[in-house]
């Protein structure tokens, strides 16, 4: 990776500070910010020599000290459904995911905000793989400046542009990294940066009580609620952050929500896991336990990997779960699995770094074997 300073993910004042502090007075640093902000995030500009409006001894010197850099693509895979995935690297043994869903009406980007996770929720892929670290603001703008580019989608102003949603459904607990994942999601929603609208941003938790209150103060997004369960006897073993925050206090956070509206719902992310959380009971659990909610809910058929404990619900299950929710007036789409065949439906990140040293541990352990057996 480049030594130089990645302009990607820099806050309007730190990129202030940085102009300043390669020489640039004050006054002028202010109008330097606002013209890179305008080519970095809505142009996508990837050198500083196509920055017509730039004086030419600004742009070799912003060229000697800074880098325009995304993070590094390790591979891209693209679904037969048009689903795209992305493993990205920024630093040895620092890969992350990140999947481009397109839909007839819009594109969703899902963002990753940490390299694995602490949660360890049983159906979920990524839980598998230990926390490395959070994403700082570069790692977290850079997957959608990768994705923006792969796709051929600038300016950010444009109409019709094919990324329209972005959603922190990535690999992680995004409000356990929550000042990177603020910073990153305040350029995104920026009208003059990469200008997505603040519902058009979805944080999903898997239910970091404390702080969600501050989330919607702060970030002010949409919410989504990683639920899986109306009880917490089956929510404890499936979601285990549930024995430090249950059911009665994340349902509190939601009720306070700031800015939950009719306009501003919750969504509600329920995975269908056979003979788990499946059954009439539940769903009549469900729509009593978010009773007075703004809300809808996502009921999302189980995506299998290896080694997985579960089995997604059979579909006239979730059909008839679908309509008990439906009937309380609840809107309860059934997410169709997209990016199966790459692993990149829900629940399915990991990055491949984690299963290529598993890999090669099993091949080590192998050659080691066969170097004690007699010759």
């Amino acid at each position: 990776m480049s030594t130089l300073t990645p302009l990607v993910g820099l806050s309007p004042e730190e990129l202030g500070a940085a102009l300043e502090g390669i020489g640039v007075a004050p006054k002028q640093a202010s109008m330097r910010v606002r013209q890179l902000w305008n080519w970095v995030y809505v142009h996508g500009a990837k050198d500083f020599a196509g920055m017509s409006n730039l004086a030419r001894d600004f742009r070799e010197s912003a060229a000697a000290h800074f880098s325009l850099m995304r993070p590094e693509i390790v591979t891209e895979q693209i679904s037969e459904d048009g689903t795209r995935k992305w493993l990205l690297r920024t630093a040895p043994g620092i890969e992350f995911e990140t999947v481009y869903i397109p839909e007839e009406d819009r594109g969703t980007l899902c963002v990753s905000s940490q390299v694995g996770c602490t949660l360890t929720c049983r159906f979920c892929h990524t839980g598998t793989q230990k926390l490395v670290r959070n994403l700082t603001p570069f790692e977290i703008v850079g997957q959608i400046m990768v994705a923006r580019d792969a796709l051929n989608d600038w300016p950010s102003t444009a109409e019709n542009r094919r990324i329209t949603n972005v959603v922190m459904m990535g690999m992680g607990e995004p409000l356990y990294n929550f000042d990177n994942v603020k910073a990153a999601l305040a350029i995104v929603a920026d009208g003059d940066g990469l200008a997505l609208s603040r519902r058009r941003i979805t944080l999903s938790t898997a239910g970091v009580v404390p702080m969600i209150e501050r989330a919607g103060a702060e970030i002010g997004s949409m919410l989504a609620i990683s639920l899986h369960a109306a009880r917490d006897e089956v929510r404890d073993v499936i979601v285990p952050i549930n024995k430090k925050y249950p059911i009665r206090e994340l349902m509190a956070a939601c009720r306070s929500y700031p800015g939950l509206s009719n306009a501003r719902r919750i969504t509600f992310e329920y995975v269908m896991l056979k003979g788990v959380n499946d059954s009439n009971a539940d769903a009549k659990a469900l729509v009593k336990l978010i009773a007075g909610i703004p809300a809808k809910i996502n009921l999302i058929p189980f995506n299998p990997w290896p080694g997985s404990p579960y089995e997604c619900s059979d579909w006239d299950r979730i059909e008839e779960f679908a309509d008990i929710v439906n009937r309380a007036g609840y809107a309860s789409p059934v997410r169709t699995p997209r990016g199966r065949d790459i692993m990149a439906a829900c629940g399915q990140l990991k990055s491949e770094s984690v299963k290529e040293r598993a890999s090669a541990r099993m091949a080590a352990l192998r050659s080691e074997e066969l170097s004690r057996m007699p010759h």
